[in-house]
């Protein structure tokens, strides 16, 4: 089965469904998993602890695939700026041709990397801020609704709403991102005007995922209401799992709290530990509202299959039957 759109003809991959950055996870093993299945998979960098770093893992990577992959270069505010310049040049010298672009205004990474040849895909999650991306000159915008992983905004616009209206006013290919997992959903983001899907906490429960089988098992034992809005009163909100760490974070900051008093519990140190270590109490770490749709751990391959076939049977059967005359 084959799902051609705008996406997949211009980003030149198989199929309309794109595995985003996903900090601690994106490595060159899952990444190479999605790539051969033919979709889209994206190193995270700054997973990387410097850009030499990075350039050997996209090396490793190429190593598992010969197909089309992209890497994900997020700026967030930081009391110590990585040296995202020298993360830019990394992916441009190693001759990467697809960036997934996050976290503030991309003006400074279309400037660097549209002359070199890198097709841009910014992750936002407002039409007003996907219309300033597509003035600068990104490529397509991966659109993030209020059920997603890690930073959904401030506006709190589900997709079921925000799909539609980005494509009502944008021009360049748009990921649908937040709450998909499956087929059903793959096949409600195309109707609703989008043109691929973009899944993180379904890609990081498959087989080839770099995350313990605790973690894993977790998220299939879930439900869509096992998550925390953290960050809210400093306006830099994140879903997390929710666990004694993240309500700790969100009773203290409601108490009225600073971020120096949290500092500590949101340490990206203990999230990482959560997922080599598989205990789940040990920090705060980012997982979707959509966990509460997946119930088990297959294969990348068995997974990008199941969800394009399912597709194309939603499309043919169950909605055709529906179109008289």
């Amino acid at each position: 089965m084959v799902l051609r759109t705008r996406f997949t003809e211009e980003f030149g991959v198989e199929h309309p469904i794109v595995q985003g950055g996903m900090q601690w996870v994106g490595r060159a093993e899952l990444v190479a998993a999605v790539a051969n299945a033919g979709a889209l998979g994206m190193i995270t960098a700054l997973t990387q602890p410097t850009p030499e770093d990075l350039v050997k893992e996209i090396a490793r990577c190429r190593d598992l695939t010969d197909k089309p992959f992209g890497v994900n270069l997020t700026i967030l505010p930081a009391i110590t700026p990585p040296p995202y310049a020298e993360y830019r040049q990394a992916i441009i010298e190693s001759g990467v041709t697809i960036v997934e672009t996050a976290g503030s205004n991309p003006a400074d990474q279309v400037a660097a990397f549209k002359p070199a040849g890198v097709k841009v895909l910014h992750k936002c999650t407002s039409v007003r801020h996907a219309l300033k991306a597509q003035q600068l000159g990104v490529d397509g915008v991966s659109i993030d609704g209020f059920e997603c992983a890690g930073h959904p905004g401030e506006d709190d616009i589900p997709g079921l709403v925000l799909i539609p209206r980005a494509a009502d006013e944008l021009t360049i290919p748009i990921i649908a991102s937040g709450g998909l997992a499956d087929a059903r959903g793959l096949v409600a983001a195309l109707a609703l005007g989008a043109d691929g899907v973009n899944m993180g906490t379904r890609f990081m429960c498959t087989q080839e995922s770099p995350i313990h089988d605790d973690v894993k098992k977790r998220i299939t034992e879930a439900g869509e209401r096992d998550t925390e809005l953290i960050f809210r009163p400093l306006r830099n909100t994140a879903r997390v799992a929710s666990n004694s760490v993240s309500r700790e974070v969100v009773a203290k900051l409601d108490d009225g709290g600073a971020f120096e008093d949290v500092r500590e519990l949101v340490a990206g140190a203990r999230g990482r530990q959560v997922y080599e270590q598989g205990d789940t109490e040990l920090g705060i770490w980012s997982v979707g509202m959509v966990q509460g749709l997946i119930n088990d751990v297959p294969t990348v391959g068995d997974l990008v299959d199941r969800i394009v076939t399912e597709a194309g049977e939603l499309i043919h059967d169950r909605l055709g039957k529906f179109v008289a005359g």
